[in-house]
């Protein structure tokens, strides 16, 4: 079969202009990009808010592991499949990131015949939109150096500046750094680092702001620094909100593509999974919904992450009403989750998928727990035995719930037309009954107790008497009423990312906190979290180049 790339590239793209008329978007509200791609404008925007909404599909998956899922292929491939049986459905995706397109994923747009396209343009410098947020943060950053430099009139304690830098690429040397070294000329010297973009703060910001105006208040209320006796420096005080605005005012328009079979789709944001809440923006998810009577969207990670964030922080926050789920599986995946090395998950062992079912069985519960139907989408391997295929549906069938091979990758749309079927069934039945996992008045450290015992399965939460005492302070601020951001590893329901399958009974180390009052969650880190990646030994970027004809080879 074709390579990824391949296939994108002999795909026959339609004007974008077509696109949106398929949504009803006139040729004026539409910025184009090219011929291929495009903003909405924001007056569009704001006058479609008061149609009705369609429905709302959210794919997860179960916890990521190198044989792979196939949670955005299955996201790509669903919205086909509901537009082949007649619906008008239409895709929601983050944008991917350059740091990990030329480090270990090489891409980030689906696969095979379940791609959004333009492939190339998506995972490279798209729209501007990363570029955008960026500048925006280092503008911040720039300020804050500045404002001490010029007498420091807020009285900022240097020592507790909290403000990093960031680029869109993993370089792990930037990580920890020592800045203004050179003289009296270039500042006052203290340490500092770089975080990779889709960590900062501002992205999640954008990704929850439902207006300019609304990302305005958003990212002057974002804490940046601390005086000596403690009080909260924030961006507001720098006067720096005005000029990030307008940085970031195309940046927070969506972005309309379209999937190999021309349907629509828009790619917007991109917060980081595991500090943040790992979803797309709001603003193209909720037009999105006054524009298609289906709604296909993704969260990051494993559904412990992704489903929950979505679910406590984003539908929250914005009001949304999820109708139904899907969470992606593969045999292969299965398998290494009952234990098998990767180097093994050719050879059938059905004994193996059934322990690794445990995972699969986990995430099955915890989406239940949020009152919303759910679907397992078995992402098909061509090594997948038909024995193994068995084992996983009659797991499934046993916790209620239906277990559906998906050929998307190699058969595009037709491959999703049952699944498409019962995820169209169970969005109209009315069946979800949505609620948050946790009501807003809950403390904070009982918020993080509950997600930990209930989604994670842990005895414990482990916290010093610092990180308790951090907590009730910002309650005493006024920030009790916010979702907490768990911040973990994506490998495992627990803070050790080698323990695969289900496990229960550990314990949840809170290592510490941080408000994102801009955001506008508390960010519990569980673990070691890291905010710039590093390259592997070799990086995607050794393959990446331009033919001789000038084409993108390497991105997959």
């Amino acid at each position: 079969m074709a390579s990824d790339i391949e296939i994108a590239r002999a795909a026959d793209m339609k004007p974008i202009q077509e696109i949106g008329a398929r949504l009803n978007i006139p040729d004026e509200a539409l910025l184009p990009y090219g011929r291929t791609k495009a903003k909405i404008s924001a007056d569009f925007v704001e006058n479609v808010n008061g149609r009705k909404d369609g429905k709302l599909i959210l794919v997860t998956a179960i916890n990521p592991t190198p044989a792979g899922e196939g949670k955005t292929t299955t996201t790509v491939g669903l919205g086909d499949g509901l537009n082949r049986i007649g619906k008008n459905a239409m895709i929601c995706l983050r944008e991917p990131s350059l740091g990990p397109c030329f480090g270990m994923k090489g891409g980030a747009a689906g696969g095979g015949y379940a791609q959004v396209v333009p492939m190339e343009d998506i995972n490279l410098h798209f729209t501007g939109d990363f570029h955008a947020i960026t500048s925006a943060h280092n503008l911040l950053a720039a300020l804050i150096e500045n404002h001490i430099y010029w007498g420091n009139d807020l009285d900022i304690d240097q020592r507790r500046v909290t403000w990093r830098r960031v680029i869109d690429m993993n370089d792990r040397a930037l990580r920890s750094i020592v800045c203004s070294l050179g003289g009296v000329a270039n500042g006052f010297p203290r340490e500092s680092g770089f975080d990779i973009t889709v960590a900062s703060e501002i992205m999640a910001i954008l990704c929850l702001a439902t207006d300019l105006h609304d990302l305005q208040r958003r990212l002057g209320n974002m804490i940046v620094a601390y005086r000596r006796d403690r009080t909260a420096v924030t961006a507001r005080d720098l006067e720096a909100d005005g000029a990030m605005t307008v940085l970031l005012k195309e940046a927070l328009q969506p972005n309309l593509v379209q999937t190999l079979e021309n349907n629509p789709a828009f790619i917007h944001g991109g917060p980081f999974a595991n500090i943040a809440h790992g979803c797309n923006s709001v603003v193209a998810t909720k037009t999105a919904l006054k524009l298609a009577d289906y709604v296909v969207t993704e969260a990051g990670f494993g559904a412990d992450l992704g489903a929950e964030k979505f679910f406590d922080i984003k539908c929250r926050k914005a009001g949304l009403h999820p109708d139904a789920v899907v969470i992606v599986a593969t045999v292969k995946a299965l398998k290494m989750n009952g234990g098998v090395a990767k180097e093994d998950l050719g050879t059938e062992n059905v004994k193996a998928v059934v322990k690794g079912c445990a995972n699969l069985g986990r995430h099955v519960e915890n989406v239940k727990q949020f009152g919303v139907p759910a679907v397992v989408a078995i992402n098909h391997f061509t090594a997948d035995t038909e024995a193994e295929i068995q084992a996983v549906q009659a797991y499934c069938a046993e916790l209620g719930v239906d277990a559906i091979v998906a050929t998307h990758w190699a058969d595009g749309s037709a491959g999703t037309e049952t699944l498409a079927k019962r995820v169209a069934m169970l969005a109209e039945s009315g069946a979800s009954q949505f609620a948050p996992l946790y009501d807003d008045h809950l403390p904070l450290f009982e918020k993080i107790e509950t997600i930990a015992k209930r989604i994670y399965r842990a005895n414990e939460v482990l916290a010093d008497k610092s990180v308790r005492d951090q907590l009730r302070r910002w309650e005493a601020d006024g920030f009790g009423h916010l979702p907490v951001c768990m911040a973990k590893t994506q490998y495992s329901f627990s803070t050790d990312p080698q323990l695969r399958g289900a496990p229960s009974g550990h314990s949840v180390p809170v290592r510490e906190v941080r408000l994102a009052a801009g955001a506008g969650f508390v960010v519990a880190i569980c673990g070691e979290i890291m905010t710039m990646p590093g390259l592997p030994r070799i990086p995607s970027a050794n393959h990446i180049r331009l033919d001789e004809e000038g084409r993108i080879e390497g991105l997959f």
